[in-house]
Formats: structure tokens, C-alpha cells, sequence
């Protein structure tokens, strides 16, 4: 049965910090993982995933959750279903410079050089509603090129109330 692993301590602060100087293809594992995607879906999603799990594992980023029974392809069909922009009734928290880094560089993580042109208007916003629009389009950028489930976790990072 496949095995479900979340980020440890270690793992979020990387995240967070980029401490531990972790190479793009481990970064961007890393990333994927979140404690509901399985070890296979995770090797599918990634090249050399077994390596980039392995090392996760070894290196203390990642650990392991459970194992599940549900069928690879059930696990994927909620998150297709969450693919609709957020409708987020809150102001976004903390406006400010350190909001807009943080957003930038989920967006360079995620986009790469395709970033570019959201992370200048992140960077030119002027107050929080400007900040909303331009990450609710990041939203629809991030769903389209790399799928449902970064441009959830992109959302619920950047749209949520809890984001301090």
C-alpha cells in the first residue's frame, strides 16, 4: 500500500528559510510533499522521484505519515474539483513587504522564469485589495501550468485569513 509522508520541522523551515541550501529537484520534492500525497503519486510527479524521496527521508525533511488504501486515481479526483478560484471573504493579512516576498518567491519556486511578470505586479501593489487580484490571477496561472493541487496549496498559503 502506498505510504503518505508530511514535511518534518526541518522540512518547513527549509520551506520557509532555504537553510539547508537543498538542490531544485529536492526543493522542488519537498514542495509536492504535503502528508496527502502517496510515495507513488509523488514518484510520478517528479524525475527521479524515488532518489528525491529517498533523500528526503535520509536528510530528516520528510517522515512518514500512514499508508493508504484509497485507489491513486480517487485520491486525485477531489483535488480536481477544488480547481475553481478561491472566493476568499477576508482582507489579506499583513500586507506589507514581507508578504509580497514571500509570495514572490512561492511564485518564482513555482512558475520560474514564467514568474516574472506576477512577481512585478506583486511587487508594485499598493495596498491589499491590489495584492488579491494579482494573486488570484496567480492562482489561475499556477492551476494551468502546474496543476490543481500547487495552485490550492498556492491559495490557501496566500488567501487565507490565517496568513500572518
Amino acid at each position: 500500500m502506498p505510504t503518505v509522508y508530511r514535511k518534518t520541522a526541518k522540512g518547513q523551515a527549509e520551506i520557509a528559510t532555504r537553510t539547508h541550501h537543498l538542490p531544485p529537484r529536492l526543493r522542488q520534492a519537498l514542495i509536492l510533499v504535503d502528508g496527502k500525497r502517496s510515495d507513488d503519486e509523488l514518484r510520478r510527479m517528479l524525475p527521479q522521484g524515488d532518489e528525491a524521496l529517498r533523500a528526503l527521508i535520509d536528510d530528516g525533511f520528510v517522515e512518514p505519515v500512514g499508508v493508504t488504501a484509497v485507489p491513486v486515481a480517487a485520491a486525485g479526483a477531489p483535488a480536481a474539483a477544488s480547481a475553481a478560484a478561491p472566493k476568499p471573504q477576508a482582507p489579506l493579512p499583513a500586507f506589507g513587504d514581507q508578504l509580497k516576498r514571500e509570495i514572490v518567491r512561492s511564485l518564482n519556486d513555482l512558475l520560474g522564469p514564467m514568474a516574472e511578470g506576477l512577481a512585478l505586479k506583486v511587487e508594485r501593489a499598493r495596498n491589499p485589495d491590489e495584492l488579491r487580484k494579482i494573486v488570484e490571477q496567480a492562482h489561475r496561472v499556477i492551476r494551468d501550468m502546474r496543476g490543481a493541487f500547487q495552485a490550492t496549496a498556492f491559495a490557501d498559503r496566500f488567501l487565507s485569513s490565517e496568513t500572518t
